[in-house]
């Protein structure tokens, strides 16, 4: 019993969570614009209601893995890494994982709606998408990581209307090119690690080329990092003497060196370990985290 409960908290992916962390990035990107940051108590809310956003995030994306198991175990068993999955090496029945999958979705759904009901909705189109790319659109070149970027988006906009915040139009975009740029170098790292037994393994790999996919990221990379310095220039909540663009040089390192990762180290087929285990990347994230909450509190309208 033990063991099978380990297996299926494996199978949760709680490693993966990190992704979740973009429903708060609406609070930063809204500060000033919807909610006062000198008032505690009204700080207090966001930040509850946010950390309600991400705790449901968390269920219900780990009832997305599952089913994504249950559909890969055979391809899974084909991966180096992979096959060691819960599902795939057999040590989570696959009753057991769909048991979970309906149980988490039986609750994150309901409780969303219960947050918020624009929250909800949100949750219901993050699932959806979800359930659209495991069952056709991750065959689909390109639009498999477009899918992924979608689910990105979903999760910010849900930041969003738990808060009842109308954020920038740049949070949208820096968060939907961010995982474009990391979605394909995620594709770009199963082609080295797969080789031939690629199509066998993802059928979207087969319509993809190293020097494709090298361009592609090299775009993406390039794009997001122009919109983020488009967005310290020009978004309404942020402080008239641009002082933002003090936030722009831990993005441009924190990007340069996930892009070395791609290339120097073959890093990016697990982006929450680089996340999680990079030092330089984690230093990059904090010291935006921590430059972006001073600049917008020191110059809170």
């Amino acid at each position: 019993m033990i063991g099978q409960l380990a297996s299926l908290l494996a199978a949760m992916r709680p490693r993966q969570w990190t992704k979740n962390f973009v429903v708060f990035l609406p609070m930063a990107f809204t500060i000033n614009l919807s909610w006062d940051p000198g008032n505690a108590d009204e700080v207090l809310d966001v930040l509850a209601s946010a950390g309600s956003a991400f705790g449901l995030f968390c269920l219900l994306s780990s009832a997305v893995y599952l089913l994504n198991d249950l559909a890969d175990a055979e391809k899974d068993r084909l991966h180096p890494k992979k096959a060691l999955r819960a599902v795939a090496s057999g040590r989570l029945p696959k009753w057991a994982a769909a048991l979970a999958a309906m149980v988490f979705v039986g609750a994150a759904l309901p409780l969303g709606f219960l947050v918020e009901v624009s929250y909800g909705w949100a949750q219901l189109a993050y699932l959806g998408i979800s359930i659209l790319y495991i069952i056709i659109v991750r065959q689909l070149v390109i639009l498999d990581v477009f899918a992924i970027s979608a689910g990105f988006i979903v999760r910010a906009a849900a930041g969003a209307l738990v808060i009842s915040a109308d954020p920038s139009p740049w949070l949208y975009i820096c968060t939907g090119l961010g995982a474009l740029f990391i979605g394909f170098a995620k594709r770009r790292q199963e082609m080295l690690t797969l080789k031939d037994d690629g199509i066998e393994h993802r059928a979207s790999l087969g319509g993809y080329s190293l020097s494709m996919l090298d361009q592609l990221i090299t775009m993406l990379m390039a794009s997001t990092l122009i919109a983020y310095i488009l967005y310290t220039f020009t978004a309404d909540n942020l402080p008239p003497n641009d002082a933002m663009m003090f936030t722009i040089p831990f993005v441009v390192f924190g990007i340069a060196r996930y892009f070395y990762l791609i290339h120097a180290k073959q890093a990016g087929g697990n982006p929450e370990d680089i996340l999680l285990k990079d030092l330089p990347i984690l230093l990059s994230v904090t010291g935006w985290l921590a430059a972006t909450v001073g600049i917008l509190l020191a110059y809170r309208t």
